[in-house]
Parts: C-alpha cells; sequence; structure tokens
C-alpha cells in the first residue's frame, strides 16, 4: 500500500476490518470527500430553471380549460422589433413531447448549427387525446377501444378558431407556421392538410395512425392549397400495416400536390413508434430549410 495511504487513519482503520479487495475499500471511502474532511461548496444562489410560460385557456369551442406550453426564444425580450414564426406541437404536455422538441428548437436556432429560424414552440396540452384526434370511424372495433373518440373536428376548429388567434394577438408572431403531429396526433395533422390545407405552410406528420376508420382518410381527396407548402412524412420500424400506410400517404401527397408543394419522406429503420418523433422532426427541419 502507498506510504500516503497508510498515514491517513480512517483508511487503516478500514482496511483493517475488510480483509477482501482492499483497493475497491480505498477506492469507495475517496468517493465520499466529507469522510475525509473535505468541505462541499458553499451554495451562493439557488433559482428555478425556466424553459418557457404556461397558459391555460378557456375554449368555448370544447366548453373545457386547455394548457399551452410555450417556448419563446432566448432573446424574445431583449428584442422587441422581432417577430418569430411558430411550431404547433401537439401532444404538447409538459410530460409529453414539448419538452424534448423545445430542446431540439434551441438547439437548431444556435448560430454555429443554424439548422432551423427562431421560433416560438406552443404546445398544446391533451385532455383527451383520443377524442381530440380522431374523426368518426365507422369501425365497431374502434368504437369499442375508443368509446370517446371522433371529436376531432371540434379540435381542429379549436386549433384554427381559438389557439392561433390568440397566439397571433398574444406574442410576436410571423405568418410562417409549422404543426407537428405523431401517431394519432399524425392522423389529425393529415386531417388537417387534407381539408383545411392553408391553416399552416410546414407539416410535419410522424408515425401516422393512418390504420383508423380502416384507412378511410387515405381514401379521400385532398383540398388544394392556395399556399406554397413543405410536408414531411416519416415512421420508423413499426410494422406492416403502420409503415405502409406512411408510404401510402407519401405517395398520394406526392402524385396530388398542387404547385409550388413539396413533400419529403423518411424510413427511420432504426427507431420505433415509441421513439422516431426526435429524429424526424430534425430530419425534418433539415430538409425544409436546406441545411
Amino acid at each position: 500500500m502507498p506510504t500516503h495511504i497508510q498515514e491517513l487513519p480512517i483508511v487503516q482503520l478500514f482496511t483493517r476490518l475488510v480483509t477482501t479487495d482492499r483497493v475497491f475499500v480505498v477506492l469507495c471511502l475517496f468517493s465520499f470527500p466529507t469522510l475525509l474532511g473535505q468541505k462541499l461548496p458553499e451554495v451562493v444562489s439557488q433559482s428555478d430553471f425556466v424553459l418557457g410560460s404556461t397558459y391555460t385557456i378557456n375554449s368555448t369551442v370544447l366548453n373545457e380549460n386547455r394548457t399551452l406550453n410555450i417556448y419563446f426564444p432566448a432573446n424574445y425580450k431583449e428584442q422587441p422589433q422581432k417577430n418569430y414564426p411558430v411550431i404547433y406541437l401537439l401532444d404538447g404536455s409538459k410530460d409529453e413531447d414539448f419538452i424534448h422538441i423545445s430542446g431540439l428548437v434551441q438547439f437548431g436556432t444556435f448560430s454555429w448549427i443554424n439548422l432551423l429560424p427562431e421560433s416560438i414552440v406552443v404546445g398544446i396540452g391533451n385532455t383527451d387525446r383520443k377524442r381530440d384526434f380522431t374523426y368518426p370511424s365507422r369501425n365497431k372495433l374502434d368504437q369499442e377501444e375508443f368509446p370517446t373518440s371522433g371529436k376531432s373536428e371540434s379540435f381542429i376548429r379549436f386549433l384554427t378558431n381559438e389557439v392561433i388567434p390568440f397566439v397571433k394577438a398574444t406574442f410576436r408572431t410571423e405568418e410562417h407556421s409549422t404543426i407537428i403531429g405523431q401517431s394519432l396526433g399524425g392522423l389529425v395533422a393529415t386531417e388537417i392538410l387534407f381539408k383545411v390545407p392553408d391553416t399552416f405552410d410546414h407539416y410535419i406528420i410522424v408515425s401516422p395512425s393512418l390504420w383508423w376508420d380502416d384507412e378511410k382518410l387515405l381514401q379521400i381527396e385532398p383540398k388544394s392549397p392556395r399556399s406554397p407548402k413543405k410536408i414531411y412524412v416519416a415512421v420508423g420500424k413499426e410494422g406492416p400495416v403502420m409503415e405502409r400506410t406512411a408510404n401510402e400517404l407519401y405517395k398520394k401527397l406526392r402524385l396530388e400536390r398542387a404547385e409550388h408543394t413539396e413533400v419529403f419522406f423518411d424510413f427511420l429503420q432504426n427507431k420505433t413508434h415509441g421513439d422516431a418523433l426526435h429524429l424526424a422532426a430534425y430530419n425534418a427541419f433539415e430538409k425544409f430549410y436546406g441545411k
């Protein structure tokens, strides 16, 4: 044993008590500096780490209160003359996708990354996503397993008539906007794209649940948008139905796309339904902004 270790009485005590693996004992002792008389740093100050703001609004369309989680660009307060594009995130509760997508947007807007423009993120918290993200299904099993389903028309009106006007009136926004939806959120994002396409400029549709209602949404003819669109569709390794229907959506959009509409597709073979969204959003921003 090295001499400087032997000179420590507490080490001598422990190494005499333990007859096996003395090196391990010594290493454990050094892992706890307070045992050796070392002082921990003094706490000078403490404050909460704030990611954004939470607003609760009353929806007359849905007849309930709804939560909006808002991420602001770093210089939002310091540059009062500047307006920002908005990213609307479905499944935007704090315990869903708001934190990691906001982190991705913050990272992507660093000057040395420059993945996308500085943006406001609006996370729309859920109360009943099965209700809000699905249109009425004629499939009996859908009806049995999702008894509250079929109210997407109301949710889309809530989005277009209440959320978007509130955001535009309350924050400094540009006209340009993006929607991100995954799973059932991808289903309702597709419905918005097909029925009221000019609600958003960019659509990020990930692992959409197009199996709903025996895949009937894929059979309707999308309404032609008046303004340019960029649409990104992605799916992971999620089984034959999910992979096939996502591919069919991409092909349908490519075939029936309007002028000035760009459509992109990714098969994320190393991702699953549960973890595809983060990489998909990153890839979408790369394709949308040409990085």
